[in-house]
């Protein structure tokens, strides 16, 4: 019998195998046996459209700005927008505002 490797969440040694992927039963992580999962996390806006850097997407509530009584309105485009780690994970530059944060939950991509 083969040794199967530890979770790599969890580092649990009961991991198993279901066809293709390996998984967890202590912390219920899936990953690929094979070794070449992508570990990129995938930023969706609201709707669940994957978003990518390059992107136009449209603000789809007010946002009011931290510490100034600016707010980007609803349908505001944004163009070129850029994926990073952290809470707000799409840095852009806003239209009459500058360059700002965003949360991709407040966002949805315009087909181009």
């Amino acid at each position: 019998m083969s040794e199967l490797p530890p979770c790599p969440q969890c580092n649990s040694t009961f991991t198993y195998e279901d066809g293709p992927l390996l998984i967890c039963p202590e912390c219920a992580h899936e990953w690929s046996a094979s070794g070449d999962e992508d570990t990129t996390p995938m930023v969706r806006d609201a709707n669940g459209t994957p978003l990518a850097d390059g992107d136009t997407v449209t603000v789809i509530k007010d946002l009011k700005i931290k510490g100034t009584n600016d707010v980007v309105k609803v349908g505001t485009k944004v163009k070129n927008i850029r994926i990073v780690d952290g809470d707000h994970d799409i840095d852009c530059r806003v239209p009459g505002i500058g360059p700002m944060g965003l949360k991709s939950e407040f966002v949805k991509k315009v087909s181009e």
